[in-house]
């Protein structure tokens, strides 16, 4: 159980550090167009809503993801509450959608079940 956490856990940061850094891309771009074109470009390209908050989110959430996972099969119950956090922060940084829900769904499944690995040590 706390391999496959493991496993889970680090896919997932992979995969959500490669959406990370197309969200900050695209807060760079979209502020750079905004910039250039004197706000015009906010029409064509949509506006970010929070963009401090997605490059905040697209660093650290697969940086717990990562960490979590990697810790899990020592300290399964530290490392399920990291990859939890991680896919709480995802959520709430790029919302839940097509490239999202891969990255969200396996950091949580990988948190309960380092969660689970840490219950089952106990008995």
């Amino acid at each position: 159980m706390k391999n496959a956490a493991m496993v889970l856990g680090i896919i997932g940061g992979v995969v959500g550090m490669v959406i990370g850094f197309f969200g900050y891309g695209w807060t760079e771009v979209s502020s750079w167009f905004s910039d250039l074109t004197n706000g015009l470009s906010e029409e064509a390209l949509g506006e970010v809503e929070n963009a401090g908050r997605t490059r905040l989110v697209g660093l650290f959430a697969p940086i717990l993801a990562i960490a979590g996972g990697a810790m899990s099969p020592g300290r399964p119950l530290t490392g399920a509450v990291l990859m939890v956090l991680s896919a709480a922060g995802m959520y709430w940084g790029f919302g839940f959608g097509v490239f999202t829900m891969f990255p969200i769904a396996m950091c949580l499944v990988a948190g309960i079940m380092g969660l689970t690995g840490e219950l089952g040590r106990e008995r």
